[in-house]
């Protein structure tokens, strides 16, 4: 039953992805092939792939270290404030963020007045290849640490306190305990943040500087609204699935496979953090995360307050925005959460079997690969084919919420199976055996055995998808009016008319907002470490 629901889900995935792009071939007219592989077609390739991996490896680089600290400092005062600031930046628009990081960065920044103030001659130029990789790792970091750190978070309590009686230092459980875990990790968590810097497209044309820095994503969007090429942008779209497709590859086989320790579920209790040197990187690392992620914030914040948001509150189209954000965002992380755990349930399921020939590790196969492979569907693709699909029974408008929340829902799926996959593996490999020789299953699992390790992910992973779809402006792009406007369509809608103001003061309603529902689906973090999670 399980198995054949994964297999319905993925072929829903495949559908909705697959008519969409026939649907712009068919409307689309012939041009765009013929000079694919052009000379600014290799520029872009170019860059997109120089950039994306200096973001990965930066915010890889940057996260290791937060992410340790994080995990050995587990009590001090305002962690789970820091751990929900941590998730704000992917509830924000990716214009709200790029102007914020313009208030810290741009020249006219604080930052930048700072330095000059101090004598030299020339600021820090934001805009180019610096600006771009500087939006990344605030964007990507701070999710590569999540991840990592729910990794760090699984480790069995055994092996601390016999790392503290045999004396290990740091450093050796550094190289024996957690550099494993982060090993295996790695692959999965570089990955997916190099798939979000290939298809960042907001970041690169607000803080690219200029055709110099463009992206395939960049050249997709041309494609679609300037020159109306459909084959051309499925094809520029089909070149940065093959490029992005053999990385993930290669990732694959360099994974180790997965360490899974036996535990006996006691409280998790670290005791390398105590030590004074210890605590004092963990503290210097945490603040130089505190600061390149809140700032940026602060300065959002510092402009909103500056706006008439008394009278934007007592507006009717800013509640009509509230409102819509919210049933957008609601189900679209429902439905991301559930389909996830759908599909690495029938993954495991289908593995897990005695003899599994070539079709059913090819299954396998395809359910993970499409929830990787589903970030590389550009939300303007996908929502311009089925804007054409539905042309012909009427208004499109009436559709638009449906479509909006499954593109939402589809664009969350990386985030939510890289959050629970693990998870849910190393909780298969710890119980599955012995619940099923003491026959216990259904509900009584579930409630019992399933539900209190697994209940952390799931939150982190429902608070993910649901700041994804709250920020989210690329689906709501194409089918915003009076009638469906979502927040961050009402926040671009005034900025497009030059009401400034206004924009500031929802861009700090809509961070006020992702940070109340950042809370909710975070608030298994406020709950012991010792389910082992």
């Amino acid at each position: 039953m399980t198995i054949a629901a994964g297999g319905f889900g993925l072929g829903g995935i495949l559908l909705f992805v697959g008519l969409a792009a026939a649907a712009l071939l068919v409307h689309g007219g012939t041009g765009g092939r013929e000079d694919l592989f052009d000379a600014y077609v290799w520029r872009v390739t170019r860059f997109t792939l120089l950039q994306a991996s200096l973001s990965t490896g930066l915010s890889i680089l940057f996260a290791i270290p937060v992410a340790r600290a994080l995990a050995r400092q587990a009590a001090f005062p305002g962690r789970i404030w820091l751990l929900r600031l941590m998730a704000l930046p992917l509830g924000l628009p990716a214009l709200v963020a790029a102007l914020g990081l313009i208030e810290v960065w741009g020249r006219q920044g604080f930052l930048n007045k700072a330095l000059v103030a101090a004598g030299l001659a020339e600021p820090i130029s934001i805009y180019g290849l610096f600006g771009i990789l500087l939006a990344h790792v605030f964007f990507n970091m701070p999710l590569a640490a999540r991840l990592m750190l729910a990794g760090l978070e699984r480790i069995p309590a055994e092996y601390w306190r016999t790392s503290a009686n045999l004396g290990m230092g740091s450093l050796a459980i550094f190289r024996f305990i957690e550099w494993p875990v982060i090993r295996g990790l790695l692959p999965g968590i570089a990955g997916l943040v190099f798939m979000l810097c290939a298809t960042s497209f907001t970041l690169v044309l607000t803080l690219g500087g200029g055709p110099a820095a463009s992206t395939i994503e960049v050249a997709i969007y041309q494609a679609l609204r300037f020159d109306f090429d459909p084959p051309r942008a499925i094809a520029l779209s089909g070149l940065q699935v093959v490029l992005t497709g053999l990385l993930l590859l290669l990732l694959k086989f360099v994974a180790p496979p997965p360490e899974e320790g036996e535990t006996s579920g006691r409280a998790i209790r670290r005791f390398d953090g105590c030590q004074g040197l210890a605590r004092l990187a963990d503290r210097i690392w945490l603040t130089l995360a505190l600061i390149f992620v809140g700032t940026p914030f602060a300065a959002i914040a510092a402009s909103g307050l500056q706006a008439d948001l008394a009278r934007l509150l007592s507006e009717h189209a800013v509640h009509r925005a509230l409102l819509t954000s919210a049933a957008i965002a609601l189900p679209s992380a429902a439905i991301a959460v559930a389909i996830a755990a759908l599909m690495i349930r029938t993954q495991r399921l289908v593995l897990s079997r005695r003899r599994h020939g070539m079709p059913a590790r090819f299954f396998a196969g395809t359910i993970g690969a499409s929830m990787s492979f589903i970030l590389l569907a550009p939300p303007i693709v996908l929502g311009a084919g089925w804007f054409l699909l539905l042309r012909p029974f009427g208004d499109v408008a009436r559709f638009a919420p449906l479509i909006v929340i499954a593109i939402n829902a589809l664009m969350a799926l990386p985030f939510v199976h890289r959050v629970l996959a693990p998870a849910m593996v190393t909780h298969a490999a710890r119980t599955e055996r012995l619940a099923a020789s003491l026959g216990i299953g259904g509900f009584h699992r579930l409630r019992w055995i399933d539900w209190p390790p697994l209940r952390k992910a799931f939150f982190t992973a429902f608070s993910f998808a649901l700041a994804l779809s709250l920020g989210d402006l690329g689906a709501i792009a194409l089918f915003g009016s009076q009638d469906l406007a979502t927040l961050p369509w009402l926040l671009y809608s005034r900025m497009g008319s030059y009401r400034t103001a206004d924009a500031a003061g929802l861009a700090l309603l809509l961070g006020i907002l992702c940070l109340i529902f950042t809370v909710l689906g975070t608030a298994g973090d406020d709950r012991t470490r010792g389910s082992g999670t």
